[in-house]
């Protein structure tokens, strides 16, 4: 999951060397914290989050074949 959200993140911004994804499990579900640079932050966010939202969509289609929550969070 966490490369998967990587290679979105790098896919959509200008700076890739500053996409970071860190992975917490929190409880019963997984959390990937998504890192870009300020500038890149709308990028990744899109108008009114439907960029972000087509992520999470992806990454939960992904997650329900392996059994697994996993939430994204853009920091």
């Amino acid at each position: 999951m966490k490369e998967l959200v990587e290679l979105i993140a790098k896919s959509l911004v200008d700076n890739p060397d500053e996409v970071s994804v860190n992975e917490v499990s929190r409880g019963e579900s997984i959390v990937l914290e998504l890192t870009v640079s300020k500038d890149d932050m709308g990028k990744v966010i899109g108008k009114q989050g439907r960029i972000a939202k087509a992520i999470r969509t992806v990454v939960k289609a992904a997650a329900v074949k392996e059994n697994k929550r996993v939430v994204v969070e853009i920091v």
